[in-house]
């Protein structure tokens, strides 16, 4: 895939709606060493009803309405601090796409960088704190370069995805220093984020979407659990 158009965002949020759902265990008991266990209710709660609000949008409506549609979904289902977070993300996206039909590796570059900037200012976070941020900003850094090399989407994903990977491994070494985790300080350390990791699982299915060949009556869903096994050797 070459390009994401509005039909195929709809399939992308479907496949993350799947995701989310498949991942909510986990989460859940990644997010309760050190918070509120709350991560994989608010994430397939938020992105199943986001995917059914999208859908009923429709493509017609354009990249920009489909994700702001998205964005405001989520915040009205899921006012967490994670669910504020992602629908902010969706939120500012939408406004670097306006008017675009077809977003190649240079608008997704746009798009994640709008993401990042959002959940930046939202979040009051530094690269560095432990959170969603260190793995969205590895995600714009690493596409504002493919785009430099002018390289195909499904390339510059995967390129992309590995680099989310290393940033959501390098979470381990950090002490965090938001939210509920803040408050158990050195306890944090050796433990990869659990907002990070959600950052990760974003990308990587985004990646594995633009990489296959879509038959959008399938929507793409049978994506293989080994793509996740990175996030889960050291639970």
């Amino acid at each position: 895939m070459q390009t994401l158009d509005a039909a195929s965002l709809i399939d992308l949020f479907n496949s993350w709606k799947e995701l989310f759902a498949e991942q909510r265990e986990f989460l859940i008991a990644l997010d309760g060493n050190v918070g509120d266990s709350d991560l994989g209710i608010t994430m397939s709660k938020s992105f199943a009803a986001a995917a059914e609000a999208l859908k009923t949008e429709g493509e017609t409506v354009g990249l920009a309405k489909l994700l702001r549609t998205a964005g405001a979904t989520m915040a009205r289902t899921a006012p967490s601090t994670m669910g504020t977070l992602t629908a902010t993300g969706f939120l500012r996206a939408s406004k670097a796409v306006e008017g675009i039909e077809a977003l190649g590796t240079a608008e997704i570059a746009a798009f994640w960088r709008a993401y990042r900037d959002g959940v930046a200012e939202r979040g009051k976070a530094k690269v560095g704190d432990k959170t969603l941020l260190d793995v969205l900003d590895a995600i714009a850094v690493m596409l504002e370069a493919q785009v430099l090399v002018d390289a195909a989407l499904p390339e510059a994903m995967a390129a992309t995805a590995e680099a989310a990977n290393q940033a959501l491994e390098a979470t381990k070494s950090m002490l965090a220093q938001h939210g509920k985790a803040a408050a158990f300080q050195e306890k944090t350390v050796g433990l990869q984020d659990a907002g990070a990791t959600v950052g990760y699982f974003l990308i990587q299915r985004m990646a594995e979407f633009v990489a296959t060949p879509c038959d959008r009556l399938r929507m793409c869903l049978d994506q293989p659990a080994s793509s996740y096994d990175v996030v889960k050797n050291d639970e």
